[in-house]
């Protein structure tokens, strides 16, 4: 699983982020969500906004985000809260990335259903790939990270990468969606079983036949 400690807090992380502040556009953003609080409540904000800082860095360093310890402070000062409160929050969830990561952050479930499909053979090609866990590979497009279930069980294996779902993966089928990615082509996301729309019956639907082309009611038949 990903490491939560956030990067060491060096002289060089300080002389790269410590001057950091929020793009005009993003600043609208973060007030925005600050101001669907009451007065005082400012706080309530922090995940969108720890999102919206994340976003801000991945734009400056040409990768998906994450966020430095200045960065943190920053977005603590910014809704007047101890910075120890913002860290706690961006440790603990794991759509905040606290080292830095690569364009693109492939993160595969694990989990049983998925790992009774093949996540061990997904793994496995993106370590063919170069890529390692937690670490941003040679050409600064991957970084690897095994995660729990993301609620995608039906159409397993599958894995996130950046703000995409990718599903009913194959090691074939990831190699087709990385290359794509590798080119800066934007593959299908979703399903990526040929002819499943979702995640319906991979042999089309079964039962409730008549809702598959309207939103037929069933109540007189019963």
């Amino acid at each position: 699983m990903a490491d939560r400690t956030p990067a060491p807090d060096t002289p060089e992380l300080r002389a790269r982020w410590g001057d950091f502040e929020w793009t005009p556009e993003n600043k609208k953003k973060a007030d925005y969500h600050i101001a669907k609080y009451p007065d005082g409540r400012a706080k309530s904000a922090t995940m969108p906004l720890l999102d919206l800082a994340q976003r801000q860095v991945g734009e400056e360093t040409d990768t998906q985000g994450w966020l430095p310890l200045p960065v943190i402070e920053y977005v603590a000062k910014y809704i007047d809260v101890p910075v120890i409160r913002v860290l706690e929050v961006a440790t603990f969830y794991f759509m905040y990335n606290m080292k830095p990561v690569g364009k693109y952050h492939v993160q595969v479930c694990g989990t049983t259903p998925c790992m009774l499909r093949g996540s061990d053979e997904i793994i496995s090609a993106c370590k063919k790939r170069g890529m390692e866990f937690g670490k941003v590979s040679e050409d600064g497009l991957w970084t690897l990270t095994e995660v729990e279930c993301m609620g995608n069980c039906a159409t397993a294996p599958m894995v996130q990468i950046n703000d995409d779902n990718y599903e009913d993966l194959t090691p074939e089928r990831l190699d087709t969606v990385l290359d794509a990615l590798a080119k800066g082509e934007q593959p299908k996301t979703g399903t990526q079983e040929p002819g499943r729309h979702t995640s319906e019956p991979k042999d089309g639907a079964t039962t409730l036949k008549e809702m598959v082309d309207a939103n037929h009611d069933y109540r007189s038949d019963w």
